[in-house]
């Protein structure tokens, strides 16, 4: 087995259960799976139980199971967002300023532990759970498990990357405006947000607390399942919690957007993997188009309305006497709130009843709606430069759910050619979670996904191809432009027969000129592979009249590649016939 592969809640159970193994080997196994995984990304803890701690728990559900005692979870190690109380751990909720040590543990972990799983540490998130990247907390960022120049999807990063990297079973997450789908999504795992009030949310640090939910991420729908068994139900000290009450759904008409309101923001990978989803579902049931309209004005309530005042409710204490403690992008989102009118709260809830009854006329069209988890992901670099815009085009799918009183379960869809996750969420009315499990099950079942592809531990990056047609050939005067940035030949190729080549009017070095023509000729060419920062600081050194475009090549595909503006060809010499630059070089 692979040092990181991914662990089953259920198989460790049965496991331990049966006597094939023991808990103190599990958590030995996951002690070292801690260790090597530190080496990568460290950056998914903000703390971890003592190991002698953990052994200790591990010896007491070895008792328990020899004993006697069922444990529908023995032995299991799981992790923890720290905006949830775990009995000697601090929690932070990602604000060291904020943190504090529970007396008690939140009642879902007090129902987990009693189930046999042992908690294993606290992971990271964004700061107070604002945010839908990962990459708003003080200790570090966590990146995707499958590519580090992209974002884990937060604000529970850390938790979506401690199960898809294999250091434990499930780990529990928070949702509010899509926390436990969107990581979910991008690191090719299942995300459950159950239906508000049906997981106790007691030892939980507030997001918006009328809305929050405690999630799960696993690899597997059959252990989502198990975790909802053993925390479900209702806790008579959390005020908002419900009595689970489960309703039966066909999923037989399965809504979903309308072609012309799907936005992907440019992403053809995510448009193309949604597609094949559907294909999927409609051989399962009826595909129904619905107008969308009316829970995107829901899901900008959530920012742009009067729920903003909530999350400022949950951190104003700390806002008011040290608003410099909490992150900037996170102390721009939540403090608008401290101005917004008693009025204004009320016209919104007013505004979101009326689309509450619209949601609850759109259940007697469809069953279930299957929606992208996400449009599009992002790099962390692209989040840093601009982070409030790009989350805001993460929540587009997600940020109505909770709001409504629906329930949602992430599962995936694909994978990009980056490596990163696309997925769907399936979404029903408030008390369809197992109805949705099940439907998720017959879905996965038919999709014939493949299995995600390796961890990145460091030894792979984004790269671009890149086409050079004269100067940069090998062998030629600027090679040495490539090969300083450490260019990797991918090999010769030719264009597509529709290009023409200029040797320019006084160039020094001689360069050539590559122009797009319908009545050209296949033209010679090389392609080297960079790595991003390598391809960034190559094109600042491009003079015009030449830049960087895209270039077709004979088999159809397209690399990023030299290519010319009009200017270039003022005096220049037509050399297509000969084929390529080298022949025209030969021919001096």
């Amino acid at each position: 087995m692979s040092t990181f592969a991914r662990l089953s809640a259920t198989a460790i159970a049965a496991n331990v259960t049966s006597g094939e193994a023991t808990a103190l080997a599990v958590i030995e196994d996951t002690l070292a799976r801690l260790a090597a995984y530190d080496a990568h990304q460290p950056q998914v803890w903000i703390s971890r139980a003592d190991p002698a701690a953990l052994r200790a728990a591990a010896r007491a559900i070895d008792a328990r199971v020899a004993a006697g005692e069922h444990l529908p979870l023995a032995g299991v190690p799981f992790a923890a967002k720290d905006n949830i109380d775990v009995a000697g751990l601090e929690t932070t909720a990602a604000c060291p300023t904020f943190a504090y040590r529970p007396e008690r543990s939140a009642t879902a972990i007090e129902r987990l532990e009693a189930a046999g799983a042992i908690c294993v540490g606290k992971t990271n998130l964004d700061q107070f759970a604002t945010g839908l990247v990962g990459t708003r907390s003080p200790y570090g960022i966590p990146r995707n498990a499958y590519n580090r120049d992209y974002v884990s999807g937060g604000s529970s990063s850390g938790s979506a990357i401690a199960v898809a990297a294999g250091l434990v079973a499930f780990a529990l997450g928070t949702d509010t405006a899509g926390s436990g789908r969107v990581p979910a999504a991008f690191n090719h795992l299942i995300g459950l947000k159950p239906t508000k009030g049906r997981w106790s949310t007691r030892g939980l640090v507030p997001a918006c607390r009328t809305l929050d939910c405690i999630t799960v991420f696993t690899d597997a729908l059959h252990d989502a399942q198990t975790v909802d068994a053993v925390i479900a139900g209702f806790d008579a000290e959390d005020a908002f919690s419900r009595v689970p009450s489960d309703v039966a759904i066909s999923g037989r008409r399965i809504g979903v957007p309308r072609r012309d309101q799907r936005v992907f923001f440019g992403d053809v990978a995510a448009e193309y993997l949604y597609d094949r989803a559907l294909g999927v579902l409609a051989a399962q049931g009826e595909i129904v188009e619905i107008d969308i309209a009316p829970l995107l004005e829901a899901a900008r309530l959530l920012y742009g309305g009067p729920w903003v005042a909530e999350r400022t409710a949950a951190v104003a204490p700390l806002l008011d006497s040290n608003p410099l403690a909490i992150d900037p992008v996170v102390r721009e989102v939540i403090a608008p709130g401290s101005a917004m009118l008693a009025t204004e709260l009320w016209n919104g809830i007013y505004r979101l009843a009326e689309l509450q009854r619209h949601a609850e006329s759109m259940w007697s069209e469809v069953d279930v709606l299957a929606f992208p988890t996400t449009g599009t992901t992002y790099r962390v670099a692209e989040l840093l430069e601009a982070p409030v815009a790009l989350n805001s085009n993460l929540g587009l799918y997600t940020n109505f759910v909770n709001l409504l009183d629906m329930a949602a379960l992430a599962v995936p869809a694909g994978a990009r050619d980056n490596g990163t996750g696309f997925g769907i969420t399936l979404i029903g009315p408030a008390h369809s979670d197992l109805a949705l499990i099940d439907l998720a099950r017959s879905y996965l079942a038919s999709a014939d996904l493949p299995l995600p592809p390796p961890l990145d531990l460091g030894d792979r990056m984004d790269t671009v191809k890149l086409a050079v047609v004269g100067a940069h050939l090998e062998g030629m005067p600027l090679h040495w432009q490539l090969t300083s940035r450490g260019a990797t030949f991918v090999g010769a190729f030719t264009t597509a027969p529709n290009y023409r080549l200029y040797a320019m009017a006084d160039s020094v070095p001689p360069k050539p000129a590559l122009v797009h023509s319908e009545d050209g000729a296949e033209i010679a060419l090389e392609v080297y592979e960079l790595d991003m920062a390598s391809f960034g600081s190559f094109v600042t050194e491009v003079p015009p009249p030449l830049a960087i475009g895209t270039v077709t090549l004979a088999d159809g595909s397209s690399v990023k590649g030299f290519v010319a503006e009009p200017r270039a060809l003022t005096g220049a010499e037509d050399i297509t016939h000969l084929g390529g630059w080298r022949a025209y070089i030969a021919s001096r």
